[in-house]
C-alpha cells in the first residue's frame, strides 16, 4: 500500500488545451478515494497520469513518497482496472487471473496459491476452470478485478468499471467492490460519472469540472456542505433544486413562500438577493409533518404536475415562478444530465421527495411543508456557497 500525492499537476496538450489544471490531492495509505464529475472533466486524464499511462505536463506525483513522473506503468506497482473487462477468451478464469504474474516469471506454486486466494475473496473458486464466454457480465468483472488482486500492488486504479453492468448488476458489484476494498485495505482510486456510486463506495469524494477540483471530503460533506453551485447540484439524487431568494432581515422570500427564516440560518446569511438551494428530500406532505417540526418551516400551496411514486417514496414534481437563474454550472449540469431542469427554459421545475404515505395526487392541489432549516444559499455572481459551513462559534 501506499499514499498518493498529486501536487500542482497539469495535463496540457500540445494544441494548449488543459484537460487537468493544477490538481492537488493527497490520497491516504488505505485510502478508497473517488474522482467524480461529467464527461470531459478530465477524472480519467487524472487516474491515467497516475498509471503513466499519459505524460504530466506540469507538477509532481507521488506514490509512496517518491516522485514517479519519469518513471514507467511497469515500475510503479499499481494495477488497473477498465471499463472493458479486457479477458482473454481462449484463457480460462485461472490462466486469465495469473498470466500477468507468468509474464513476470512467478514461480507456479506462488501463482496457484495467489489466484486461489484471489478467486476465494471474489467468490470465483467454482469458475477457475470456465472461459469468459460461460461466465455472466458480473463474474467476468470479479475476473477483471482478481486479475489486479493477484499482483498485491501498492494501488488500484479503477476506471469506470462497473458502467458496462446493467443497473442491478451495477447495486451488487458496488456492494463487492466496497467490501473487497475494506478487506484488502489497500490504496485505490476510482473513477465514475455517477455521483450514487461515489457518494456510496468512497472514503472521499473529488468532484471534478473542467479540469479542476471543485470540492473533495467525505460523502457526507459534499452532501451537507457543498461549497459551490455545482457540487450542491451534481451531488444527490433527485438534484438540488435550485430558485431565487431575496432576504429581508430575518424573512426570506421565495418563488412559493414567503417566511420567517430559522436563527441559526440567518446567522449565516446577508440581505438582498441570493440563490437559494432545496435538496427535494428537504420537502414533505403538510399532513405527516408533526407538530414538533412544523415551526422550523413553512406550508405552501401548489398544484402538483406530476407523481412518480417509488415504492418506498414519491416524487412530485410542481412549478414556481421562472427566476431566470443564470449560472454557467447550472447550464454545465443541465447539459450533462440530458435535461434543463436545472436552468434555462426549464429552471422553474422543481422536485420534492414525499413520503410514501402521502395521499397527494397528480392534477390536484396540495400542502406541502418546506424545511427552512435546510436551505442552501448561493452568490448570484461567483456561485460560491454562502452557507456551506456555520460559524466556529455557532457549531460548538
Amino acid at each position: 500500500m501506499a499514499e498518493i500525492e498529486l501536487n500542482d499537476v497539469t495535463k496540457r496538450y500540445p494544441d494548449g488545451t488543459e484537460a487537468v489544471k493544477q490538481m492537488n490531492l493527497d490520497i491516504a495509505d488505505g485510502e478508497f478515494m473517488i474522482l467524480v464529475g461529467p464527461s470531459g472533466c478530465g477524472k480519467s486524464t487524472a487516474l491515467r497520469m497516475v498509471a503513466g499511462l499519459e505524460d504530466i505536463t506540469e507538477g509532481e506525483l507521488l506514490i509512496g513518497g517518491e516522485v514517479v513522473n519519469d518513471l514507467g506503468p511497469k515500475e510503479r506497482d499499481i494495477a488497473m482496472v477498465f471499463q472493458s473487462y479486457a479477458l482473454y477468451p481462449h484463457m480460462t478464469v485461472r490462466e486469465n487471473m495469473g498470466f500477468a504474474l507468468k509474464l513476470a516469471h512467478t514461480p507456479k506454486e506462488e501463482i496457484r496459491q495467489r489466484v486461489e486466494e484471489a478467486a476465494k475473496i471474489l467468490d470465483l473458486t467454482e469458475q477457475l476452470d470456465r472461459k469468459p464466454a460461460n461466465l455472466s457480465g458480473g463474474q467476468r468483472q470479479r475476473v477483471a478485478m482478481g486479475r489486479a488482486i493477484v499482483r498485491q500492488p501498492a494501488a488500484f486504479l479503477m476506471d469506470e468499471p462497473l458502467s458496462n453492468l446493467d443497473a442491478k448488476l451495477r447495486v451488487q458489484m458496488r456492494a463487492e467492490v466496497s467490501r473487497l476494498q475494506n478487506r484488502l485495505g489497500t490504496t485505490t482510486i476510482y473513477v465514475t460519472h455517477d455521483q450514487v456510486e461515489a457518494m456510496t463506495l468512497g472514503d472521499r469524494v473529488a468532484v471534478m469540472r473542467a479540469g479542476v477540483v471543485q470540492q473533495a471530503g467525505t460523502p457526507r460533506e459534499l452532501y451537507d456542505h457543498p461549497e459551490n453551485l455545482f457540487v450542491a447540484g451534481f451531488i444527490g439524487s433527485p438534484a438540488m433544486n435550485f430558485m431565487p431568494a431575496t432576504i429581508h432581515g430575518d424573512r426570506i422570500e421565495l418563488p412559493m413562500v414567503e417566511a420567517k427564516l430559522t436563527d441559526s440560518v440567518r446567522r449565516r446569511v446577508r440581505d438582498g438577493e441570493l440563490i437559494a438551494g432545496v435538496r427535494p428530500e428537504d420537502f414533505e406532505d403538510a399532513a405527516l409533518v408533526a407538530e414538533d417540526r412544523r415551526d422550523r418551516g413553512a406550508v405552501f400551496t401548489t398544484t402538483i404536475e406530476v407523481v412518480e411514486w417509488m415504492g418506498s417514496e414519491l416524487y412530485a414534481h410542481f412549478s414556481i415562478a421562472k427566476g431566470g437563474i443564470d449560472a454557467e454550472e447550472l447550464r454545465e449540469l443541465a447539459q450533462e444530465s440530458g435535461t434543463d431542469e436545472l436552468g434555462g427554459e426549464e429552471a422553474d421545475r422543481v422536485i420534492a421527495r414525499l413520503d410514501a404515505a402521502s395521499r397527494i395526487r397528480e392534477g390536484n392541489e396540495a400542502e406541502l411543508w418546506l424545511d427552512l432549516s435546510k436551505l442552501h444559499f448561493f452568490d448570484l455572481d461567483s456561485s460560491e456557497a454562502i452557507t456551506s459551513r456555520e460559524p466556529a462559534a455557532a457549531r460548538a
